[in-house]
């Protein structure tokens, strides 16, 4: 792939950049491999529809990998990263062309001398929830529902600020849709949102993301409200991570009512020593309209999720995962031997290395 071949000689060429005592240009990768096996054997080797990541049964596969080049200096900064996995194919299946395969790209500038104040214009990653496509990042090594369910990715325009102290983030966004690079054909409305991150000290981290817009054409135009609150508390070797996402939208053009959906989580970590930690997770999926996940049943997706995980990172920039997997409908949504079921369990190994 050509835009691979760019990354190669950009690297090749780095080290001319490293003799600048100012660091303003670095080139960074990452590399997640993973293997996945989908006890219900799906005919397809496709895990259920409402997986994005880690989503391939019984084979070895690649989840995510990128070249990423970033520019920094105190008044401007540019991201540039080019992807290929399973990840991008299942997420940006929407866009066209090119577009499928750049994972990160932005320009932003600086708009004080005096304080950290940012307008950043692209794709870049979403404001969206406290789990990224990067799972070498994340508590866990496959992403929760409500993390599949929202957007890993946004394009606009963010202006960003922080605060002096570091405690404080806030931003406003407009942006080209839902999770979305190309804006929806005949879709005449910006989409917009917020994000008001608090971290009162080191070990406490608060959140709170909106979404205001909609992802369809004028002529059907149905708006769409969502929230996404998260919390990331450390205490010593434990790490408590709780969200809870809700959102409505319009059931008819111009309607004052509302379809809901909702989902909380609940993420425990703990780490036994420098390379050694287990995980484990606990959540709920409601989506009765099958607004956001699609479900032809008369409950409509109404799903528990439970994982529990352990992780070994023999050095700092690579980590080894095993994760155990599992989901429990009120309805039968899964199909195991062609025949409908309400459960589903998952076995899931990977080995990330970012460099």
């Amino acid at each position: 792939m050509r835009p691979f071949l760019f990354f190669a000689c950009l690297f090749a060429g780095s080290a001319l950049y490293a003799q600048d005592s100012t660091n303003r240009f670095s080139v960074s990768g990452y590399v997640e491999a993973y293997y996945s096996y989908d006890l219900n054997k799906p005919a397809s080797n496709t895990k259920p529809s409402f997986l994005y990541s880690h989503n391939r049964h019984n084979e070895f596969n690649i989840n995510l990998a990128f070249l990423k080049a970033n520019y920094q200096t105190n008044k401007v900064r540019a991201n540039l990263a080019i992807a290929a996995g399973t990840y991008m194919n299942a997420n940006y299946a929407a866009e066209p062309g090119v577009l499928k395969n750049v994972f990160e790209a932005n320009a932003g500038m600086k708009l004080s001398k005096q304080y950290e104040l940012w307008l950043d214009v692209g794709i870049f990653p979403s404001h969206i929830g406290f789990e990224s496509a990067i799972s070498k990042d994340c508590p866990t090594l496959t992403r929760s529902i409500l993390a599949e369910n929202s957007p890993y990715y946004q394009s606009g325009a963010k202006l960003s600020y922080n605060t002096p102290n570091g405690k404080w983030l806030l931003s406003v966004l407009a942006l080209n849709g839902w999770q979305r690079i190309q804006r929806v054909e005949s879709n005449s409305l910006m989409s917009f949102g917020t994000q008001v991150q608090f971290k009162p000290n080191t070990n406490t981290l608060l959140n709170s993301s909106t979404f205001i817009g909609t992802d369809q054409p004028d002529t059907t135009r149905l708006m769409r409200y969502f929230h996404n609150l998260y919390a990331v508390v450390t205490s010593g070797k434990t790490s408590i991570t709780t969200g809870f996402d809700i959102g409505a939208q319009q059931r008819t053009k111009g309607s004052n009512d509302f379809q809901i959906w909702y989902a909380p989580v609940i993420i425990a970590r703990y780490t036994l020593n420098e390379q050694w930690s287990l995980n484990a997770r606990g959540e709920y999926y409601s989506d009765q309209k099958g607004v956001i996940v699609a479900a032809n049943t008369p409950g409509g997706f109404k799903t528990f999720g439970y994982s529990v995980g352990m992780d070994f990172s023999p050095v700092p920039n690579a980590i080894v995962r095993l994760e155990g997997r599992g989901f429990t409908s009120k309805d039968k949504l899964f199909e195991r031997n062609g025949e409908p079921v309400s459960g589903n369990g998952m076995l899931n190994f990977s080995i990330a290395v970012a460099f």
